[in-house]
């Protein structure tokens, strides 16, 4: 039994942890990726004034995924040994994701092109990784068919294919959103960061009558990775997380929704992760259909992903991040009270 203030040292302390092995990691990291020439090509469909970044280190996101690491394997051992693996799956799950970005990252470091990875096989690649997640998380009892809908405390009972079916689909749609986010510097990993504090204390608390430390422990250290991160990404940013680190990302705010067996709160805290994708979604299909209708295509926005629409009406980097991150501390903020009814008795 864990009283609150318990909850909050451990995980202040897991998210220092994780912070400073984040910064002493990018220490060694940024030097290393500047000298195998690991640097971002820039679209030049994007805006204009972002060719500057050209060349600057990508592939950073592997500083907050080895902190990680190092805090699963250290701290988690003993559940692992005692059968509670949801911190490692998670994290495994994660690592997955992480690795399909980085195999991309490292193809567009080697043609030295912002093109890697095919959509096609992206889209395979995460495809099997969301199921493979999906049956472990079942066969180890994370998962129920009941999908738990917030707001209402009530759970919609599923047959197992349809839930199955339903769980791929948001885990790739959820992976690709946060890879759409990452756009400006410190963007997405600002964004994330009250998400990720959301599932450290909503897990944290909810150990009183339920085993769920490993998933606090990951949501804590994705914290202190997150803010290690922004030491080194906020603007202008000295390193990019890249798809490495995206994907990663994408892939660890899903995988805690699914294992603490509450995915459709992704709607609260991935609401910034939504927009974005929506936006592009919007701009493509409306061009797309004035196109067809006039020959001439017209856009609903001055350029998508959506920060990049308010780059356009005169917002600087820093506001557009600072405003995004507010909107999702809100969510989540919202995300709480609609799962309380359910997590917090």
């Amino acid at each position: 039994m864990y009283s609150f203030e318990e909850v909050v040292v451990e995980i202040l302390f897991v998210t220092a942890v994780s912070f400073v092995l984040t910064v002493v990691f990018g220490k060694l990291l940024i030097p290393a990726l500047r000298a195998l020439h690991a640097g971002q090509s820039i679209k030049e469909i994007g805006p204009t004034w972002h060719m500057s970044k050209q060349g600057t280190p990508t592939m950073g996101g592997l500083m907050f995924i080895a902190a990680l690491a190092v805090v699963v394997l250290l701290l988690d051992w003993k559940y692992v040994a005692g059968g509670n693996r949801g911190g490692l799956y998670v994290f495994l799950f994660s690592l997955v994701f992480g690795a399909i970005g980085f195999i991309d990252d490292y193809m567009k470091v080697v043609h030295h092109q912002n093109t890697g990875l095919t959509a096609g096989w992206k889209f395979l690649l995460q495809l099997s990784a969301a199921i493979l997640m999906t049956v472990l998380l079942r066969y180890e009892g994370y998962l129920s068919p009941n999908l738990y809908v917030p707001f209402f405390d009530v759970s919609i009972p599923l047959p197992w294919p349809v839930y199955m079916a339903f769980a791929a689909f948001v885990m790739v749609g959820c992976v690709n959103a946060v890879n759409i986010t990452d756009g400006l510097d410190g963007l997405s990993s600002s964004v994330t960061v009250p998400v990720a504090l959301f599932f450290a204390l909503i897990t944290g608390l909810w150990q009183q009558w339920s085993a769920l430390a490993p998933l606090t422990h990951f949501s804590a250290a994705l914290l202190g990775g997150l803010l290690g991160f922004l030491v080194y990404n906020h603007y202008p940013a000295k390193v990019f997380m890249g798809d490495t680190g995206s994907l990663f990302l994408g892939g660890a705010v899903c995988g805690l929704a699914f294992a603490a067996d509450m995915p459709l709160i992704l709607i609260l805290v991935g609401i910034i992760y939504i927009a974005e994708t929506l936006s592009d979604i919007l701009q493509v299909t409306y061009f797309k259909l004035t196109k067809r209708k006039t020959g001439k295509g017209k856009r609903l926005f001055k350029m998508a992903p959506l920060h990049h629409h308010f780059e356009m009406c005169g917002w600087k980097e820093a506001k557009v991040v600072a405003v995004f991150s507010l909107i999702s501390a809100l969510f989540c903020i919202l995300a709480w009270f609609a799962v309380s009814g359910r997590y917090l008795v």
